[in-house]
């Protein structure tokens, strides 16, 4: 039977997805090199034809997940539409979906100590993605005044904050932190009383 990865014709991309499942599994320093290519079905010497070390694998895993969330933030925003606050609050939702839709990706790209700066197509991929965020909050945020309005960057980095803090205690089923509300509305909620604080949405009557 001929082995998972050459099977395939990728052997790389049968790396990051023995890369991902052990991810899952093990967490991002949890496995070696040889348990990777033992997951893709090739020998460990493989590895090397395409990847340095365990961190360069992680990498292009996690170089994956940011082309894949970009996509993923930039169809949530949907230009705009139908309104600058309906965008905004969807791409919160979007980040909090492709955390729970995508473990592995996730765990690469936020939580495995990879710096986005390590190559330039990452910081590039990076930078891509998370700056969808920064420009539903820039566009939602255009009609406060100037003097009150915070800068974009600080804007996104709070419901990006927000979002992973969310993530992390309450999506991942993680054991002690389950919340008596779901992950989606405890998110809602917070992003709500942020806008409000900035008077971007009406107050509760």
């Amino acid at each position: 039977m001929p082995k998972r990865g050459y099977h395939h014709g990728n052997l790389r991309e049968a790396l990051i997805n023995g890369c991902l499942t052990l991810i899952e599994k093990r967490g991002p320093t949890g496995f070696t090199l040889s348990e990777a290519a033992r997951e893709a079905g090739v020998t460990p010497a493989a590895v090397y034809r395409h990847f340095e070390g365990r961190e360069d694998l992680i990498a292009a895993a996690a170089h994956q997940g940011y082309e894949m969330f970009g996509d993923l933030m930039e169809h949530a925003y949907g230009d705009g539409q139908p309104s600058a606050l309906a965008a905004f609050e969807a791409t919160g939702r979007a980040y909090l979906a492709f955390a729970r839709k995508y473990p592995g990706y996730y765990i690469a790209m936020f939580e495995s100590g990879i710096s986005i700066n390590r190559t330039p197509e990452l910081h590039a991929v990076a930078t891509h993605a998370m700056g969808v965020l920064e420009k539903a909050a820039e566009e939602l945020s255009q009609h406060i005044p100037a003097e009150k309005r915070p800068p974009p960057q600080m804007f996104s980095a709070h419901i990006w904050a927000m979002s992973h803090g969310v993530v992390e205690l309450f999506a991942r089923s993680n054991p002690g932190t389950q919340s008596p509300f779901p992950p989606e509305d405890l998110l809602e909620s917070g992003i709500g009383i942020y806008l409000r604080g900035l008077g971007l949405i009406a107050p509760d009557s």
